[in-house]
């Protein structure tokens, strides 16, 4: 849609700290739109709020827009590819913290990242929270978080390999 396009060009071009903000810019430029609108656009962008204002997922920072085309509702096979897919392109690393399991991005990544994992509608998953460079997956135990660990490190590099902890050397006394 030209008025997703233009909302890009403008957070490219200046530093929009609120959606009334970002509406007024819209409506100066010819884009009249309810705040309603503006929020699920924001969202359907992977648009993300910083501490600097708006910021646009690392895919939309070239100079060409692409064009806007609504997506039909992913089938579970879409879904699993769209995940592979985001999660080859923004997750640097994922570790597990008992039931959670932790992504690290890029900053300003996380947000297309977690709707990612959310359409997937994963089942080890009941939640989660992102953050402009990391995402936390709440999972139903401790084995449901190892299991989702491996399957996300697996899309990353499907040579991942479960990190086993080195041994730290030991440290001599001096006296």
């Amino acid at each position: 849609m030209r008025r997703r396009d233009e909302m890009v060009r403008i957070i490219r071009e200046a530093s929009v700290r609120s959606q009334d903000e970002l509406q007024r810019l819209l409506r100066h430029r010819g884009y009249p739109a309810a705040q309603p609108t503006v929020s699920r656009d924001l969202r359907e962008l992977g648009i993300a709020k910083g501490p600097a204002g708006y910021v646009l997922p690392v895919a939309a920072r070239t100079d060409v827009v692409a064009p806007s085309v609504p997506e039909a509702p992913a089938g579970p096979e879409k879904r699993e590819e769209k995940l592979a897919r985001v999660v080859r392109e923004f997750v640097l690393r994922v570790e597990t913290a008992a039931s959670l399991v932790v992504l690290r991005t890029p900053p300003a990544d996380a947000s297309p990242v977690a709707r990612a994992l959310d359409e997937a509608a994963l089942p080890e998953v009941v939640g989660t929270v992102s953050g402009d460079d990391t995402i936390f997956l709440a999972t139903r135990s401790g084995a449901a978080a190892a299991r989702l660990t491996q399957r996300l490190r697996s899309l990353i590099s499907p040579e991942a390999k479960p990190r086993a902890r080195s041994a730290q050397p030991r440290r001599s006394k001096r006296s």
